[in-house]
């Protein structure tokens, strides 16, 4: 025999002691799945068979169902389950939960359980005990479906019970995660038959009769309320039906489309807000009421789709009640939240659920009429109030973009006016951020890599540095990664060379790198709108900016704001005479750059120790050359006294030597910014607009869009020298080498070498997104003067890279996860999120010279 049970429900195993329930459970269910009171008992007293500790042990198991059912697993509770007013607190914890109840009954005989129990010296309780069961049993059979059991499964037999093969987990109606899609999900109908065959064309669908396909294996998903107000309710229903039953579409209930079901049902209800309107119709142009009763009667609340990422319901869904089943729930799904009070138009006064929404899947919902589909907080509304004259809204998904067609005429006048916000309803919301959503130990899931983990104390840190110093968080979408320096170099005298960075990459299986010039200057992300007015409509700032430049850091680049927005101006505009606006169709774009000199952001560094470390060692240098040599010169000393100084001698020439080409190798990175032209911008990652993100297209469609910029305005955007590498072409491989010998002889900084690939994966994973070489001389800046005598090389070549390279991977599939989430709209809290772990990892102790 095979049982059937809801995949998520709580099962009461309810029978006498000794009937057999705690062994059936462990055949058939996982012992993490059953809770036995027996077993509370003994948790919280050491004797599973002392009565006195119920109350303990049973609160204890209410704990242990609420926990569970919170998550959505299914849980058997192993307890008699004799009493109907234990059933009665178990049912309401299963419906506080939207979970089902079902029960499984064991209703042997009781001369059997009689003498199961005398073999068992742990239940030395008497045949009065299994008498008194028997008759709780016998008297509370008859109101288990009363009581909320909508499934009950009866074993009357120890070969019954013995029979049972399996216990097969039926999934509940509004469970299609499997289902991917593609869907084009419509907003309200409510009968406006033209209007919906018109979107229905514009989205690529074609009629056969009343049913619509698409060439391309697309389905539609109605969001319900398809009758009511406008003209044509009986086509509208025929079409849905009618592709509906082809499989080319899938329906939920609106609240509109259960009214008319009770009315077709002979209910008496009020023929109002448009009912008159769809009778007056079907009398006219009638459709079969059996099939529009089997039809309605046959919705379900909502569906869950593509492992729980998208979630259809008419007006909306919490996540607490998302795929689970109960009166409750489809009450939600068919009214919202509402507070059971009437507004001033005298309809339903409604909570913005959506408001205080926290899910993970994308929630698509009508109901409430809007002037244009309104994004919040991951869901978003696609009613646009076509039958009030508005527009009739596709929402196309995986996508996520919004087609709309308007209506032809205003069928009906609304009650209350369509709600139109002044600006995105998301962007309103984040003005205001929840602390409780940032705070804390945190475990981020990205596309890149399954969960990243950020300490708390790490957290702690890093929201001082946001809310204390960090520019206005509404630009705040992206922090870049930390470097790795490429692996220690072998060869004597030098630290870092090529070789080790493009062995690290063949290692990994990366055939082809790109090699490209380190400037030396601050790291800089850059965002720039193309016009002022983008910073209102798409970061949610009060006035109009061209844009924002801050540190890697998340701080404000310029204190001087008049220069920051000269400089944006400038890009804008060369960004506009380069063709990337139209181009990469967008209005708003986000760099990473370096933006030179060094000294724009480094001045009191550069004065306070760069400076005085060189000044101070010249000196002493050359006070101490110039009395060794005094020393030396005269013959005052013995043969043997002269030969020990000597070496000392030539140690501190060797020093001024050295800081000598210490102070020439920061000097080059400094220069006066009195004009804008003194600046000079280098951007090498054009990361995201409004069409995207681009971490999809690898490195040399980058470098080429920065060459153009380079080409429209040379004054400011300097030359940013790079190659391609093919890491098995020891010619090429010799010649980016000798390259970079060259690019770092008198001082220069170096390069960066990158998968050509932007993301780029390797036998364990991601691999470095970049790996920085630093040229001899630049390294003295690090490492300080006198960095490669050989006392000193021989100790930095014990640097250990691990920790530097995880905080980099982690830190790179971080930023993409942050950008993914704000160009597709999530909220800012979301993208927050992964900008503040950026920042946390930063707090993470590791050498700062790496």
């Amino acid at each position: 025999m095979t049982l059937r049970i809801p995949e998520l429900s709580l099962v009461l195993l309810i029978g006498p002691s000794g009937s057999g329930k705690s062994t059936f459970a462990r055949k058939h269910f996982k012992p993490t799945e059953v809770v036995s009171s027996d077993v509370c008992r003994g948790m919280v007293s050491d004797d599973e068979n002392d009565q006195t500790v119920s109350p303990q042990a049973f609160e204890l198991l209410y704990f242990i169902l609420r926990q569970r059912l919170a998550l959505g697993r299914l849980t058997v509770v192993d307890a008699t389950n004799l009493n109907p007013e234990d059933r009665a607190r178990l049912v309401a914890i299963a419906r506080e939960y939207h979970a089902l109840p079902a029960a499984i009954v064991f209703r042997i005989d009781e001369k059997i359980c009689c003498e199961r129990n005398a073999l068992r010296p742990d239940r030395d309780f008497g045949p009065q005990v299994i008498k008194r069961q028997f008759n709780q049993l016998r008297r509370g059979l008859r109101g288990l479906k009363t009581e909320g059991f909508r499934n009950v499964v009866h074993l009357r037999s120890p070969e019954e019970i013995d029979g049972v093969e399996s216990i097969i987990r039926e999934p509940l109606w509004n469970n299609r995660r499997d289902d991917h899609g593609p869907f084009d999900i419509i907003g309200d109908v409510h009968g406006c038959y033209e209007e919906l065959r018109t979107l229905l064309e514009k989205i690529g669908y074609e009629f056969e009769g009343y049913v619509v396909r698409h060439p391309e294996g697309r389905r539609l998903v109605f969001v319900g309320d398809l009758v009511d107000r406008g003209p044509d309710s009986p086509n509208v229903l025929r079409l849905v039906m009618a592709s509906v039953s082809a499989g080319t579409a899938i329906c939920v209930p609106g609240n509109h489309d259960m009214k008319f079901l009770r009315w077709l049902n002979g209910k008496k209800v009020q023929p109002t807000h448009g009912l008159a309107d769809t009778i007056a119709q079907l009398e006219a142009d009638p459709v079969d009421r059996r099939d529009l009763i089997k039809f309605l009667d046959g919705l379900v609340s909502h569906f869950v789709f593509d492992d729980g990422k998208l979630v259809v319901a008419h007006a909306g869904l919490k996540e607490s009640m998302q795929g689970r089943g109960s009166g409750k729930v489809r009450e939600f799904c068919l009214y919202g939240d509402t507070t059971g009070e009437r507004d001033e138009y005298g309809l339903p006064e409604r909570l913005d659920w959506a408001r205080d929404y926290r899910g993970k899947a994308l929630v698509v919902y009508g109901h409430t009429p809007f002037a244009d589909p309104r994004w919040l907080n991951h869901t978003v509304n696609i009613d646009t109030g076509c039958c009030f004259g508005g527009a009739l809204t596709a929402l196309r998904y995986p996508e996520q973009e919004t087609v709309s067609v308007p209506a032809l005429k205003t069928y009906a006048e609304p009650a209350r006016p369509l709600r139109v916000e002044a600006t995105d309803a998301q962007l309103d919301n984040d003005r205001v951020l929840d602390l409780d959503d940032l705070r804390g130990k945190r475990q981020i899931h990205t596309a890149l890599r399954p969960n990243v983990t950020v300490r708390e104390e790490n957290v702690l840190a890093a929201l001082e540095v946001m809310s204390r110093f960090a520019v206005d968080p509404r630009w705040l979408i992206y922090l870049p990664p930390t470097m790795s320096p490429c692996g220690t170099s072998e060869r004597e005298g030098w630290l870092e060379r090529p070789e080790e960075a493009f062995d690290y990459y063949r290692q990994q299986g990366v055939p082809t790198v790109v090699c490209e010039e380190k400037h030396m200057g601050s790291r800089a992300v850059v965002v720039v709108c193309r016009d002022p007015s983008v910073a209102i409509s798409r970061f949610g700032l009060r006035q109009e900016k061209r844009g924002v430049i801050y540190t890697r850091t998340g701080r404000r680049f310029f204190d001087d704001a008049t220069r920051e927005q000269a400089l944006l101006d400038r890009l804008a505009v060369a960004l506009e005479a380069a063709g990337i606006w139209d181009e990469l169709a967008t209005d708003w774009l986000c760099l990473d750059c370096e933006l030179m000199p060094w000294s724009v952001k480094s001045r009191e560094l550069l004065q306070s120790q760069y400076s005085a470390v060189a000044a101070a060692g010249e000196a002493h240098a050359a006070a101490l050359s110039g009395a060794l040599g005094m020393a030396v010169a005269g013959d005052h000393l013995e043969a043997e006294a002269r030969s020990m100084l000597l070496p000392m001698l030539g140690r501190s020439q060797s020093r001024a030597s050295m800081l000598d080409r210490y102070r020439r190798a920061y000097q080059q990175y400094c220069w006066d910014v009195v004009r804008l032209e003194d600046l000079k911008l280098a951007p090498f990652h054009f990361l995201a607009g409004e069409s995207g993100a681009y971490h999809a297209r690898d490195h040399r469609w980058h470098m080429a869009l920065a060459e153009r910029l380079q080409a429209v305005d040379p004054e400011l955007f300097p030359a940013t020298r790079w190659r391609e590498v093919d890491l098995e072409d020891e010619s090429a491989v010799a010649d980016a080498i000798s390259w970079w010998e060259a690019l770092t002889y008198d001082g220069g900084e170096g390069m960066v070498v990158k998968p050509r690939d932007f993301i780029a994966k390797g036998q364990r994973g991601i691999v470095q997104p970049a790996v920085k070489c630093r040229g001899r001389e630049y390294l003295r800046i690090i490492y300080g003067p006198e960095y490669d005598a050989p006392e000193h090389l021989s100790r930095l070549r014990q640097r250990g890279l691990g920790h530097k390279r995880s905080m980099a991977e982690r830190e790179f599939v971080l930023g993409l996860e942050g950008l993914d989430r704000f160009v597709a709209r999530r909220p800012l809290r979301e993208v927050h999120e992964c900008v503040l772990a950026v920042l946390a990892l930063e707090s993470e102790p590791v050498d700062p010279r790496l």
